[in-house]
């Protein structure tokens, strides 16, 4: 069982900014700019590669919740940075599938 799944059961507190059905989404605890938020599905899927057919409607609405949640934090406008990282090459450390939210600061190019 990982971090998030303990996060999604209730047995690690987290500060959540956003919860339905399928999303959840709370503060790094590590954050890498002003505003960085973790959307989670609450289905454990370890990665975008081992995303299947049956999990697009899921990714998809993962997207959403990152725009909304840009939205309610009033930084849509300016823009932000969506990040997921992939094995361990790619920088994943939690294997359960993380969108990384990240804002309030103007993002460089290349990162990492």
């Amino acid at each position: 069982m990982t971090i998030f799944q303990k996060i999604i059961d209730r047995e690690i507190p987290a500060n959540i900014v956003y919860e339905d059905d399928i999303a959840l989404a709370f503060h790094d605890v590590q954050p890498q700019a002003p505003f960085h938020v973790l959307v989670i599905p609450k289905k454990p899927i370890v990665n975008i590669a081992t995303a299947t057919q049956e999990d697009k409607t899921i990714l998809g609405h993962l997207m959403l919740v990152c725009a909304e949640i840009a939205k309610m934090e009033g930084i849509a406008e300016q823009g932000y940075r969506l990040v997921t990282n992939i094995n361990s090459w790619g920088g994943q450390s939690v294997y359960h599938l993380h969108i990384h939210l990240l804002g309030k600061r103007q993002m460089q190019w290349p990162p990492g």
